[in-house]
């Protein structure tokens, strides 16, 4: 058995399958707009689904694990409004983690706090990415855990307020330390100076974002053109017009006879 995602890219037939299942969440059971499209959980069980795997529902490094034997393969799903941002700039966009706790006590345990890591961009840079490896590398089996990290990968989702979405699927692998520039950028506003966020650059442009003041989001923009896979772009299927929405149209439809029943009284 050959593992889409894992060991070759997926089927046109998957991907549709994939947009089918989306698409189904423009019934009123979305999580976006008012249940009107779909969300990241909703991502997260379609590729399930269509790849037989196991949707995490948890906070678990992986958000799906895809099993062949004994050996398990994790995507990490990540889903948001970037697409516009996608083609303008030519960079993925995903948020890694939100963890802020978890964050600042691996910079505490290398004496890094809230009042000394502006001083130190480099070494708080490549420390959380120093985490984020570490916690991938736990999961892995060669360490007693169940997952082929080498073979797991980020899967992102971007959609528009169009209706557009595309795919992308990334390596887990960041570029190297030496090739990473951390540093916080100053601006002037109102005549005073303003730092910004920690963020890294390579050679093709900012790559990593820390908010760690303001969230804890560690956001990563990869460059396109580093994607091992990408879909076409592609828009949801229209619902059927004759069809009933939401969930008295999913009990109608999966309880005919007891529905009626009760309807009747």
């Amino acid at each position: 058995m050959t593992l889409p995602f894992v060991h070759r890219p997926p089927t046109s037939a998957e991907v549709e399958r994939i947009r089918l299942l989306l698409s189904t969440f423009q019934d009123g059971t979305g999580m976006n707009e008012g249940g009107r499209r779909p969300g990241w959980r909703d991502f997260e069980r379609c590729v399930a689904v269509v790849l037989h795997g196991q949707a995490q529902e948890s906070k678990y490094i992986f958000d799906v694990l895809l099993s062949e034997g004994a050996i398990q393969y994790g995507l990490s799903c990540k889903m948001g409004d970037q697409l516009d941002r996608i083609n303008r700039t030519g960079r993925g966009f995903m948020e890694l983690s939100n963890s802020a706790k978890k964050f600042w006590d691996y910079l505490a345990a290398k004496g890094i706090t809230p009042s000394n890591y502006k001083t130190l961009p480099s070494e708080t840079g490549n420390s959380l990415l120093e985490l984020v490896r570490q916690w991938h590398r736990q999961e892995s089996h060669e360490l007693g855990g169940t997952i082929d990290v080498a073979h797991s990968y980020y899967l992102i989702l971007a959609y528009n307020k169009a209706g557009w979405y595309q795919m992308h699927q990334f390596t887990l692998d960041f570029p190297p330390p030496e090739q990473l520039h951390w540093y916080f950028p100053h601006r002037t506003r109102t005549g005073q100076v303003v730092i910004g966020n920690l963020r890294a650059d390579d050679d093709s442009g900012m790559l990593f974002e820390w908010y760690g003041e303001s969230g804890g989001q560690l956001k990563y923009y990869p460059p396109i053109k580093r994607a091992l896979w990408a879909s076409m772009p592609f828009q949801l299927e229209p619902l059927p017009t004759q069809s009933e929405q939401g969930l008295i149209g999913k009990a109608k439809s999966y309880f005919p006879e007891l529905w009626q029943a009760v309807s009747d009284e």
